[in-house]
């Protein structure tokens, strides 16, 4: 199984980043946009639409408050294995990094998911940073 690590650096502090992380529902309009155009809630999952067209149903599997902590998994066709987390760790009063880890099978599939988590990341990266403002 793949493994995609990435340490991401936010200029803002880790209560902020928390309270939009673990909003399930605007990953579009808090999270990430423009890198995801959409996002809506179906029971215990969302319908996450991407800028390139993709759209993928994922399922919430936990939140934990203390650790500031979400996971999520993927099922589709193209995946066999798909789960992710964001955790959010303080770095200062004024800083934090999210921590986005996936596993994904087939290993084949990895780097298209760490380039689109890359560009992910690079969103996150400008729409958190605004919340140092």
């Amino acid at each position: 199984m793949a493994t995609i690590y990435m340490d991401i650096p936010i200029d803002a502090p880790a209560s902020a980043v928390w309270d939009v992380v673990r909003d399930f529902g605007a990953v579009h309009t808090r999270f990430a946009p423009g890198f995801v155009t959409d996002t809506k809630l179906d029971g215990d999952a969302r319908i996450v639409t991407f800028a390139n067209g993709t759209a993928v149903r994922e399922r919430f599997v936990s939140c934990d408050e203390q650790r500031q902590r979400l996971v999520y998994s993927v099922a589709s066709e193209r995946v066999s294995q798909h789960s992710a987390s964001f955790q959010v760790i303080a770095d200062g009063a004024a800083r934090c990094r999210v921590i986005w880890i996936t596993d994904v099978l087939p290993n084949e599939i990895a780097p298209y998911i760490e380039q689109q988590m890359k560009l992910g990341a690079a969103a996150m990266q400008k729409t958190l940073g605004a919340l140092a403002s």
